[in-house]
Parts: C-alpha cells; structure tokens; sequence
C-alpha cells in the first residue's frame, strides 16, 4: 500500500472481508454547496451505498495523506472547512506534500480510486470539452483520466454547460466506452436525454459488470463511462435546459466573461434561471448514481 495513503477502518475491513467498494469525490461537498447542506448530503450518498451491500470510500487530502474513506468527524471537518483546494491530478502531489487540504475531482478521485485498488467511482456528471474549445483548448482532465485509468465511472452523463458532441468524439478517439444504463441516448446531466444516440445500453448492473471485468481482464487500459438518466420526477427538460445555456452564453459573451470565468458564471445562471430547480436535480442525480454504482460494484464484486 502506498504510504501516502489512509484507508478508513470500514474501507480497511471491506478489504478484508471481501466487500465492495464505491469511490465517492469530495468537491460536490467543498464547493457544491454549503454546511450544513453539504453534509447532509454527503452523510445520505454514503448510507445509500451501505443499504446497497457496499462500502463508500470518499476521498480527500488531509493531514498530508490520501484519505481513503472519512470517519464522520473527518467527513463533517471537511464539510465544515473553508478555502478547500480543489484538487485535479496536476495538484494531489503539491496538496499532500504542503499538508493542505483538498478536494478531489472526478480526475483526482479516479487516480486516488486506482493507488487504493477500487474499481466503481460514483459522481454527478463528468466534464468534458467545453463550447468553444477549438479556440480555447479548455478540455476537462477528467476525459485524459478516462483514458489511463482503471476506474467506472457511474454519473448522469456529462454537464449540460458543455459541448456534448466533441466530449463522446474525445472519448471515442481514446477508447472510453459509454454505456448507457437503460438508456439509448446520452444522458444531459439535467435532463434525461440529448440527441446523441449511444451505441451501447445495458439494463442489468451485473451485464455492466460483467463487461467491465472483460475489459480489464484482456488488459485494455482506461475507465468506463456508465451514463445513468437523473429520475423522471426530478429531471429538467432537454429544451429547457438548453435554452438557459444558450441564454447565459449570450450573456456571458455580452459581459466579456472568457476563459475559466466561464464555467461558474453559467452554473450561477442555471441556478438562478431554473429558480433553484437546477440544485434539486443535481442532488437527485447523485443519490440515484450512488443506488446504481453500488449495485454495479457488488456485481463486480461477486464476479473477481
């Protein structure tokens, strides 16, 4: 085990007796929203993978280590923590060696996910390219750790704010499979749907299973996208939702917001055009993500 890392006495018995694991990142508590929300939140995730027969495993850095898991006074510390670095795979290393402490992205937690030996990784949505990349080159790290790293990622799809089209083109030209779980089209993050047709839907967690376990076993390197739609209830319309981004890039561009102010600026103005609908369903999203990862790792489990 690498000596940068902590596994929490949960994640260390799992180990032990065999259990599966889920990943879970910490930047949706740090900078998703505030204490006590967050928290709450948190707390709800991880007990919706133990009803589900396996173990959550949220990651941080702290103290100078990896967190592999969080106690409850580790996990209400950090939800309770102000000026949390928000930590992607270029950071993990300045993070731990100066003692800060840090939140894990999709990028980060998958790396930190493979040091630790955990397969299923359980998120909102994945980033990806953004609009406007052929100019800008603002391109997620989370689709390079797609690309090199032994990890599923469980999420509703990519964020509606990007560019969804030349996101699956990426993934496709480094060999990152998109599986739909009971769905034929690419989830919207928000909405159910997009108009991009996925060329794999499977509708069993022990059928993704299955696959995954194939993919690693014949030693083809890399992650796997398993595209879960958020709940009908709490899901926004494809239309809708378009139409705010397309109204906050107006906008944006009216106001001369470029480059990395970009991205907050539309996420406030989802928030604020949706009347709050839009922080509803990101919450709905994850707790169904949190249902289907646990019930794709326990699968994955019982086949290893």
């Amino acid at each position: 085990m690498n000596r940068y890392l902590e596994l929490s006495e949960e994640v260390l018995a799992a180990k032990e007796n065999g259990k599966a694991i889920v990943a879970l990142e910490s930047t949706i508590i740090s900078h998703g929203m505030p204490y006590p929300q967050n928290l709450e939140m948190a707390n709800k995730v991880e007990t919706i993978i133990r009803k589900n027969n396996a173990i959550p495993a949220t990651i941080a850095l702290m103290d100078g280590k990896i967190k592999i898991g969080l106690s409850p006074q580790e996990l209400e510390a950090f939800a309770k923590s102000e000026n949390v670095a928000k930590v992607s795979r270029r950071d993990i290393a300045v993070i731990v060696a100066t003692n800060k402490m840090g939140a894990t992205t999709v990028a980060s937690t998958m790396y930190c996910a493979q040091l630790a030996g955990i397969r299923i990784f359980v998120t909102g949505g994945i980033g990806g390219v953004h609009r406007g990349a052929e100019t800008t080159m603002d391109i997620s790290a989370d689709l390079e750790e797609l690309a090199q790293t032994n990890v599923a990622v469980v999420c509703a799809g990519a964020k509606s704010i990007l560019d969804l089209n030349l996101t699956m083109e990426y993934l496709e030209t480094k060999g990152v499979p998109v599986i739909g779980y009971q769905t034929n089209v690419l989830p919207s993050f928000f909405a159910r749907t997009s108009e991009i047709k996925l060329d794999y839907s499977l509708d069993e967690p022990k059928e993704i299973a299955e696959v995954l376990k194939v993919k690693w076993d014949l030693g083809i390197e890399g992650g796997a996208v398993i595209a879960n739609p958020i709940p009908e209830h709490s899901a926004m319309s494809e239309v809708e939702i378009n139409y705010i981004i397309e109204t906050a890039l107006t906008e944006a561009s009216r106001q001369g917001i470029k480059g990395k102010e970009v991205t907050p600026y539309l996420l406030k103005k989802v928030v604020e055009m949706s009347n709050g609908k839009s922080l509803e369903a990101n919450v709905a999203l994850v707790y169904h993500n949190a249902l289907i990862g646990a019930k794709i790792a326990t699968a994955l489990q019982e086949l290893s």
